[in-house]
């Protein structure tokens, strides 16, 4: 959190209570759940019900049925929480300039375009090249204006339908004038400023050689107005991203539920003999069947000794018999990303081994969840997990004991628990799949838990240093390593902190009994049509883009 805000001078940001789902969301300035909820006369949505058996599920019992997953309903974020966001942003910089840059058209217009985050949080606009201005004093919004692509026909039949200047404020609730005017109305606001500071939004990375598109066109705009004062403001940004409004947890809930139902066919369809590419176009084929314009980052889907490789992606290779697999998962529905791991025998069947290796990777997971809460710090869950990994790698030999460490490169000491879990127990989920978090719970956190643990096969010939104390530790652990080594699991689901506790809403089998027993029920794929995801889909801003 951002120290030295005084909160009290959140003109047009009120401090109140939002309620939805039960969940009361603390909507205080610089740590908000921001008013999705509100109508511009202060009313309420109505909080949609969740799908049947998923009303605040904490972690417990599995769904195997497609049709019980996800939110009874979902709606697009309105342009009036646009509007608070950008209000609450105008009480955390409290004067000057704001200069939001989205991201620039791809060099191919058959290249993919994804907005950038920050941008996307505060306007909600998609298009290439745009930009927003905003004039700030004492913490108030006195003009902004959004510049976009002018409308172009004969471009239009190349890329697509742009919204044009005048159809902007209809799209956005902001006043619209062609992108080609930003340096003159630069001029204009920094003229009707009465501070000189330019807070800059967007991936703005002045001190780098390689300078990015938003980079570029940013310092492009400062060198034709000398004299100001830019710096960036992504950190307010992050800030108020923190705490997830009640129509962000909704777009969340839908993500995560379109990724567990491609978990679902996953695990229906696996079996040995099949390449992992095949695993990879039935998930991607659910995420977009179902109104996923992505894959939220490169799909996992590996088995076998791919399943010690964390960010393993290449998805080529043929499954045998006795794997496991490791697939990490996500659709990003609206822009919001869910992120779900399940690790699963190809046959159906865990080993001795690999149940083994698994089970202690979920003890890990479960130890972590039964502390979240309101108030507890992010890291008293990492603690909690990494000691129950680090007490089970002991007790299966794979460790010399709690406390031990290896020589690393440099000489230096380094926990023995390193050498088979590298990585945090988890991230904020939202528009970005790593998204900003803070570090201590609160209602409206949307997070995942994910330990893991990896026994890779060139642990001890290509990772660890050839130094006699590791030799050593080779010889100590050399049993239980060839008896797991190859055997990579992780497991990863996505959470929401409430007012008493967590909401799982990542439901997917992954007990071992549950996922034995639905793999064995070798269900028909795909699985019926859920027409109800697809129809809520055209209320989606863009759905059916187009002048008709």
């Amino acid at each position: 959190m951002r120290r030295g805000i005084d909160r009290r001078r959140a003109r047009g940001v009120c401090a109140r209570t939002l309620v939805a789902r039960g969940v009361c969301v603390r909507a205080l300035v610089g740590r908000v759940a921001l008013a999705g909820a509100l109508l511009a006369g202060g009313a309420f949505f109505p909080a949609p019900a969740l799908a049947q058996g998923a009303a605040e599920r904490a972690p417990g019992d599995a769904v195997t049925d497609p049709a019980l997953l996800g939110p009874a309903s979902v709606a697009p974020v309105s342009n009036e929480e646009y509007a608070e966001r950008r209000a609450a942003l105008a009480a955390l910089v409290e004067d000057g300039v704001v200069l939001a840059m989205g991201s620039a058209a791809p060099p191919q217009d058959y290249i993919p375009f994804f907005q950038n985050s920050p941008f996307r949080y505060l306007t909600g606009f998609t298009e290439t090249n745009a930009a927003l201005l905003m004039q700030v004093a004492g913490g108030r919004v006195l003009a902004e204006t959004l510049f976009v692509n002018p409308r172009s026909p004969s471009q239009e039949t190349w890329e697509g339908y742009r919204v044009g200047p005048d159809g902007a404020r209809a799209a956005t609730g902001i006043e619209g004038r062609p992108v080609g005017e930003l340096s003159r109305a630069f001029g204009e606001f920094l003229e009707g400023s009465a501070s000189p500071r330019v807070h800059v939004i967007g991936p703005w990375q002045p001190r780098t050689a390689m300078r990015n598109d938003v980079t570029q066109r940013v310092d492009a705009l400062l060198e034709e107005h000398a004299g100001v004062t830019a710096t960036p403001a992504n950190g307010a940004v992050a800030e108020l991203r923190g705490v997830k409004s009640p129509a962000e947890l909704d777009l969340l809930r839908m993500t995560t539920a379109i990724t567990s139902a491609a978990h679902l066919e996953m695990m229906s369809t696996i079996a040995p003999g099949m390449n992992e590419f095949e695993l990879q176009a039935l998930i991607e084929h659910t995420f977009r069947r179902y109104g996923s314009e992505r894959p939220a980052f490169a799909s996992i889907v590996g088995s076998g000794p791919n399943s010690t490789i964390l960010h393993y992606n290449t998805n080529d290779r043929f499954m045998e018999d006795g794997d496991v697999i490791v697939v990490d998962i996500g659709a990003s529905f609206q822009g919001y990303a869910a992120d779900i791991t399940r690790t699963v025998p190809v046959n159906g069947r865990f080993t001795e081994a690999q149940r083994e290796i698994y089970q202690l990777v979920r003890d890990a997971q479960a130890a972590a969840e039964a502390l979240a809460r309101p108030g507890v710090p992010v890291a008293r869950l990492n603690q909690e997990a990494a000691r129950v990994l680090e007490e089970g790698l002991a007790r299966l030999g794979l460790i010399e004991g709690v406390g031990a460490t290896y020589e690393g490169p440099g000489g230096q000491q380094v926990p023995q628990l390193r050498l088979f879990y590298m990585h945090g127990l988890g991230h904020g989920i939202g528009l970005d799949v790593h998204d900003p978090w803070p570090n201590v719970l609160e209602p409206g956190v949307a997070f995942t838990i994910e330990p893991g643990i990896y026994v890779r096969p060139n642990l001890f010939t290509e990772v660890v240093p050839d130094t006699p104390r590791n030799r050593a530790l080779r010889e100590a652990v050399g049993a239980a390593f060839e008896r797991y080594a190859g055997i990579g699991v992780r497991i990863e689901d996505d959470y929401i902190v409430t007012e008493t506790g967590l909401e799982w809403i990542s439901p997917v089998p992954r007990e071992v009994e549950e996922i034995e027993a639905f793999m064995a029920e070798r269900r028909p794929v795909p699985a019926p049509r859920r027409d109800d995801w697809v129809e809520w889909y055209r209320a989606m801003p863009g759905a059916g883009a187009g002048p008709g």
